[in-house]
């Protein structure tokens, strides 16, 4: 649990840098900066998982197998949300944190359909993060340039993208033995 847990605090601190130390971030230089954060990000990844798998099993409680469905429905909309900032549709300018959207989506997902103790720890401590950094961002940019819209055809080729690579999340989560449809 403790590499779990250090994986979350390296996540956030990394994510956190420029918003909490923003002098500290800008003296380690754009690009130097920018590869410091993602070799951390990198470790963190790595300690997370590390963490989830070595975890002891112990059980908070046990879902119900319907909520498996909720969990589908809420993590195809959270893969849409994860790339909508770079879509140029009509719902763009509808979301200010389409990413962190995203995250909160998927890690409430998946609190619905794990009841074990390190899988609610790493979910939500992400959701924590993920709101975490809504508020740190708005705090120091309240103002919101809404990006302009798109025509809708935009949304809808997005929406088959997204569908796709749903598959593509289900099929690997199958393949690694974690059964997405119940």
């Amino acid at each position: 649990m403790g590499s779990l847990l250090l994986g979350l605090a390296l996540w956030a601190g990394a994510h956190w840098l420029k918003r909490l130390a923003p002098g500290v971030r800008a003296s380690l230089g754009d690009m130097p900066g920018k590869l410091l954060v993602a070799l951390v990000l990198i470790g963190a990844l790595y300690l997370m998982d590390r963490g989830l798998r070595t975890a002891e099993v112990v059980t908070i409680w046990s879902p119900p197998a319907f909520l498996t469905h909720l969990n589908n429905l809420l993590m195809l909309i959270a893969v849409f949300l994860l790339g909508l900032g770079y879509s140029r549709g009509m719902l763009r300018p509808k979301i200010r944190h389409p990413m962190l959207t995203a995250v909160k989506t998927w890690a409430f997902a998946h609190l619905l359909v794990n009841g074990d103790r390190a899988e609610m720890v790493l979910f939500a401590g992400m959701m924590a993060w993920a709101v975490i950094s809504v508020i740190l961002i708005n705090r120091q940019e309240p103002a919101w340039v809404r990006p302009a819209a798109g025509p809708l055809r935009n949304d809808l080729i997005y929406g088959v993208i997204s569908l796709a690579v749903f598959g593509i999340i289900a099929s690997l989560h199958a393949r690694f033995g974690l059964w997405p449809f119940g």
